[in-house]
């Protein structure tokens, strides 16, 4: 008797089959999957044997009806183990990396990486390619003539070992399901939402092995979530979830309301991080120099190469100071099949197929960027594409005269357009035009860091969230 009842109840804990359809339904209609279930979805995603229709579906219904925090965590780690996982440890240095959740003008991996580098913590930078209407690090790197972003994991190790960073883009062996499912998202507007921005993020970042991670969370016009409060909660969950995985995580909130810098493209901004490695300090990309300064600084200081972030700073800004970051940056184009000729004079590689100089249309002040539309703007010279796996042109973007603030006169030059085409100038002239709004009177200042979450700032937070 007592046998029986054991086999019987063995039999009727079996875990039921699962089936897509019946995980699409449950999300859709407001309920939480289990870690297994989740685990079930992104083992689909990683071998390919869900039809994409199913996982588009799946990715609109949690959009809409959003992750719990555990889900998140589930969504993070199963993608994480979906492929192997890269181990830093015969580097001999603590592993630290930086990840931005996307912006306009935002070229702070080139300066962060080798600062870093520079005062001994090693940088396993594993980046992506634009996104909606944010510009990718990839597609930056790769207007380098011959610098390779696929390196295999042994050549990412050898070029680490030699040169402290290397930026390359997710492998075929690293969270796989988060390649498919980022596809997606940019292809079915579900990329806005924070459970699967924390577990596309996170995925690829755990599998490099990390001891620590600084995130750069936007907040303001150009974020991906709109609202501070969205923004708070995103930064608050990817520094837990992070945390909660054995990685040492800081999240800064950091402005988004005008682009970072003055150039926003692929090229061109490379251009533009060559003048703050070769020591001049243009006072229009001083928030670029600033950002990449305190960024760096926290990667230094969680490496344990620094006791304070202010400290890590200090020796960052020296390392900018006397040319030691824009070395180990060449060495490690050089490392990736890059051509570093080309930034002997970078003015002179920047060949676009059609320019246009757009006058200030008003006088005023300007008040509000609408950074979302200006990024839609640069993505229509070219500089970004609207279907996966299109090519971008390496020359195209925007370069902005005057930032938010700046009083301008009618007539005088506020952007110059580069394009792939003079067919392709009008419609960013368009856009840049709705999303900049003038006034009498100058805008209040906004802090270019808002917020820092730490381990307990972040889980204070979202217990908080759990209560309301």
């Amino acid at each position: 008797m007592v046998n029986r009842m054991t086999s019987q109840q063995s039999q009727s804990s079996t875990p039921a089959p699962l089936h897509m359809v019946d995980l699409i339904r449950k999300k859709r209609d407001g309920g939480a999957l289990d870690q297994r279930e989740i685990e079930y979805i992104v083992k689909l995603a990683s071998s390919e044997l869900a039809p994409l229709e199913q996982l588009a579906a799946w990715l609109m219904a949690a959009w809409l009806r959003g992750l719990s925090v555990d889900e998140a965590r589930s969504l993070a780690l199963a993608m994480r183990d979906s492929g192997v996982r890269f181990s830093p440890a015969r580097l001999g240095k603590q592993a630290v990396d930086k990840h931005s959740t996307g912006g306009v003008g935002d070229k702070t991996s080139f300066l962060i990486a080798p600062l870093a580098a520079a005062c001994g913590v090693a940088v396993p930078m594993i980046s992506g390619r634009a996104l909606g209407h944010t510009g990718g690090t990839l597609d930056k790197l790769e207007a380098i003539p011959g610098y390779r972003t696929d390196l295999e994991l042994d050549e990412f190790e050898a070029v680490l070992m030699k040169c402290g960073c290397s930026i390359i883009g997710q492998t075929d062996e690293l969270a796989p399901a988060d390649r498919v499912l980022y596809a997606l998202r940019d292809r079915t507007a579900t990329v806005e939402n924070p459970g699967l921005i924390c577990g596309s993020i996170l995925s690829k970042k755990l599998a490099a092995g990390l001891d620590s991670l600084v995130l750069d969370v936007k907040t303001g016009s150009g974020a991906f979530l709109r609202t501070y409060a969205d923004t708070e909660f995103l930064a608050a969950l990817l520094t837990a979830t992070a945390e909660s995985a054995g990685t040492r995580t800081v999240a800064l909130l950091t402005d988004m309301g005008q682009p970072l810098g003055c150039a926003a493209g692929n090229w061109i901004e490379l251009i533009e991080c060559m003048k703050l490695f070769r020591g001049e300090r243009p006072a229009e990309i001083e928030d670029l120099r600033e950002l990449s300064l305190r960024l760096a600084g926290w990667m230094i200081h969680l490496g344990g190469q620094a006791e304070t972030a202010e400290a890590g700073y200090a020796r960052a800004e020296k390392a900018l100071a006397d040319g030691t970051a824009l070395r180990i940056f060449l060495e490690m184009v050089a490392a990736h099949g890059g051509k570093t000729a080309v930034f002997d004079d970078p003015e002179a590689h920047h060949k676009p197929g059609a320019t246009r100089v757009v006058e200030a249309w008003q006088s005023g002040y300007i008040v509000e960027m609408d950074t979302t539309a200006l990024g839609w703007a640069v993505q229509r010279t070219g500089a970004g594409r609207e279907h996966a796996g299109e090519k971008v042109d390496p020359h195209a973007g925007i370069v902005f005269h005057a930032r938010r603030g700046a009083h301008v006169e009618k007539g005088q030059p506020f952007a110059t357009l580069y394009a792939t085409n003079a067919t392709k100038l009008d419609e960013p002239e368009t856009f840049l035009k709705q999303g900049v709004v003038f006034s009498d009177t100058p805008p209040q200042a906004v802090p270019l860091v808002s917020r820092i979450f730490d381990r307990s700032g972040a889980e204070a937070y979202l217990r908080e969230c759990d209560r309301r």
